[in-house]
This record gives structure tokens, C-alpha cells and sequence, in this order.
């Protein structure tokens, strides 16, 4: 399942910062699905499950942003990395967060890496490809995060 293209779980309530991530991609001619959640209870629903739905499989990388409704995102991380299923699944903060408490919380409960969002466009769209190559192509990810059990 390596060589398909895996899907990323955009965890973002901004629409704007939705469609610049997405466009980030396009512009580095990143074609794997994405998956968005807008909140962090949707999010944790996709990775978890609910009583009356069993978890979506796993993405290759869940690019997460802190301030978001319902369940905030460092939330969202510490019950991520609670779980065997996902405790290992790579997750990337993606926020516009300055608070360098967040990023010593983010790397405290287990995130793979931390990225300010740029404020510019252009800034914003080649951070996220880079994102998406080195995701996407360089990383090698584990592959029982992706077995048919999800």
C-alpha cells in the first residue's frame, strides 16, 4: 500500500488556511487526497472511530493545527498518542501559534515536527509543499500503520 497515494488529515477550521495548504500542494504537483477535518472532535472521529462508525485508515500524516473548536489540538495530540492505533501515526502541528509553550507542548506530547504557518502566501504554499514532499516522498513510513486493519 506504500507505492498508492495515502491521504493527509488536514486538521484546520480556517478555510483560508484549508485552501492555502491544499493549493501548497497542487503548486508542488502533490497529488494525494486530503482529507479535512474542522474541528478536533471530526478529526478524532476519522482516526478513532465513534459507536456507530468504525475509524477511516489511517492517513500518512495528520497535519494538525491548536486552535480549533471542540477539542483543541493539543488535546487532539495527547489522545492521538493514547491510543496503540495511532500512537505512532506521524503528526506535523501546523499553526500560526508564536507561544513557544505550544511548541514545547506539541513536542512534549509527541509531535513529529512543528510549523509556523507564514503569514505570506507564497511563504505559507512553499512551506506546506515541502511538507508534503518530504511526507509523501522522502519519509519512509512504518509500514504497520498501514496494514488492512488500519
Amino acid at each position: 500500500m506504500i507505492g498508492e497515494q495515502m491521504t493527509v488529515l488536514l486538521v484546520e477550521d480556517n478555510r483560508d488556511d484549508e485552501e492555502l495548504t491544499i493549493r501548497g500542494f497542487k503548486r508542488a504537483n502533490l497529488q494525494n487526497p486530503v482529507d479535512v477535518a474542522r474541528d478536533g472532535q471530526e478529526a478524532l472521529d476519522y482516526l478513532l472511530g465513534t459507536e456507530e462508525r468504525p475509524p477511516k485508515q489511517l492517513p500518512l500524516v495528520v497535519l494538525l493545527d491548536l486552535k480549533l473548536p471542540r477539542v483543541e489540538g493539543l488535546e487532539v495530540l495527547r489522545r492521538i498518542r493514547a491510543q496503540e492505533r495511532t500512537r505512532r501515526l506521524p503528526v506535523v502541528i501546523l499553526s500560526s501559534s508564536i507561544e513557544d509553550r505550544d511548541l514545547i507542548d506539541g513536542y512534549g506530547l509527541g509531535a513529529n515536527s512543528y510549523v509556523r504557518k507564514p503569514i505570506k502566501f507564497d511563504d505559507f504554499a512553499t512551506a506546506v509543499a515541502q511538507l508534503g514532499v518530504y511526507w509523501f516522498v522522502v519519509n519512509e513510513p512504518a509500514p504497520y500503520l498501514y496494514d488492512d486493519a488500519g
